[in-house]
């Protein structure tokens, strides 16, 4: 049989090492779906890197790497070392979408955007000796196999797996990798594939699950039905959106009585300049306490992800961040450095304004300054940025924003557990490690 490796790699810390972990929680849903994609003539291996090491003395006629975020610069060295060992390459994902020139040049082939209208082809060629250097089609309907979750599934990997409902997003953030690929297309999943999915998971043995979608309440009626349905199925999942949730009271409630527990939610900046400078001045962030506690409220854990570096920052507002995430118990925050990506529409801006710091696009990793920030210098931003993420992961921080919360006592299970990412968390910072979800 013909053998076909799928590798998901892992980012590089400070030094260029690999991150590694002994156990990966959020398990990415792309490499099952391609495989479940490929022709069961095929023999399909997956590699997850953060737990496991690359087999680079592998006897796999092909060899596909996706990656998340700025893991790509690992991406290109594990297709360096393939490719030496002459093995056809195969590379994926949002950033070598973004970047697809670019990514050609350490691989024989890039898939840009979706595969799934293009890798039964992509094998085909190969077969016949006629691969091209790119494969792309637009999807117009989302619809896709059983994941094959069986071939990870003896991994040292978390309590809950992925399932699909949506791809794409309403909203235009400059700063966005995925409007860059999706142009505020949204695509929904049929009901019952998504509760299909749901309910292999739960026959895996599992009680959770994450629901993956760059924007679960773009159609409120479609998540209206999905939830009443899900709420059949007595699980536990959690998800992201945009926190303009909590203010729809009755979609709130159909969502935390369906099990989620928790939300992620690209709150970005505590200033409205920054939030205009990155075409998303539909949110508000004075409404943002509100919204935060209306969500706890209905018993559903917040988590963020914000950006500092804005035009809109000052060294006055990163620092005032750090009071902003206690004052409102976010149990797992995030920060990234605004890094104009090659293929974004900041990108673009910063460019054209002559405001790129650094040139090398293989340096950019989101925790130091590559861009000329309009209040700051980029060593004061990267600075701040580090110590924003000290402040509110100290002791007294985690401790007030998990286990000082509302309904503790109903709750502790999920309390500890955030403790215990918390202190990773801090681990992580303390050797100048980006905190990620994987």
């Amino acid at each position: 049989m013909k053998k076909l490796l799928l590798i998901q790699s892992t980012p590089y810390d400070s030094q260029r090492r690999p991150i590694k972990k002994n156990k990966l929680y959020f398990v990415g849903l792309g490499l099952p779906l391609l495989a479940a994609l490929t022709p069961e003539d095929w023999q399909v291996e997956i590699v997850l890197e953060t737990i496991e090491e690359i087999p680079f003395e592998s006897d796999a006629d092909v060899v596909a790497i996706g990656s998340m975020g700025h893991a790509i610069i690992r991406s290109i060295d594990i297709a360096t070392e393939f490719k030496k060992r002459g093995k056809t390459v195969i590379m994926g994902g949002y950033m070598a979408s973004l970047m697809g020139e670019e990514a050609k040049k350490y691989c024989d082939s890039v898939v840009i955007g979706d595969a799934e209208g293009v890798w039964g082809q992509l094998l085909e060629d190969y077969e016949s000796g006629q691969l091209k250097d790119f494969y792309k089609e637009e999807l117009n309907e989302l619809s896709t196999p059983l994941p094959r979750f069986d071939l990870i599934m003896g991994k040292n990997i978390g309590d809950f797996l992925p399932v699909q409902a949506g791809r794409g997003c309403p909203n235009s953030c400059s700063f966005c990798s995925v409007h860059c690929l999706y142009k505020n297309k949204y695509l929904k999943r049929a009901i019952p594939d998504v509760l299909r999915d749901i309910a292999q998971i739960k026959e895996l043995g599992f009680k959770k699950f994450l629901l993956l979608d760059d924007n679960i309440i773009a159609d409120r009626d479609y998540l209206m039905t999905l939830c009443g349905e899900i709420k059949k199925l007595k699980m536990k999942w959690i998800s992201q959106c945009a926190i303009t949730i909590g203010e729809d009271l009755e979609l709130l409630k159909a969502v935390a009585d369906s099990g989620c527990i928790a939300l992620s939610f690209g709150l970005e900046s505590i200033t409205q300049e920054s939030l205009n400078d990155m075409d998303k001045s539909w949110a508000n962030p004075s409404h943002y306490p509100h919204l935060i506690k209306t969500i706890q409220e209905a018993g559903i854990d917040v988590s963020t992800e914000m950006v500092v570096g804005a035009d809109g920052d000052t060294l006055g507002s990163i620092a005032a961040t750090a009071q902003f995430i206690e004052d409102n118990k976010i149990v797992v925050p995030r920060f990234y450095i605004l890094t104009p990506i090659p293929g974004t529409k900041y990108f673009d801006e910063m460019k054209s304004a002559g405001r790129i710091y650094k040139e090398d696009i293989y340096s950019y990793n989101g925790s130091e300054a590559v861009h000329i920030p309009q209040n700051m210098t980029p060593q004061e931003l990267t600075t701040a940025y580090w110590e924003l993420y000290n402040e509110v992961f100290s002791y007294k921080s985690i401790v007030k924003r998990t286990l000082w919360q509302k309904g503790f006592f109903k709750r502790m299970d999920r309390a500890f557990f955030y403790v215990m990412v918390n202190l990773f968390y801090r681990y992580q910072i303390k050797r100048k490690i980006t905190p990620n979800i994987i």
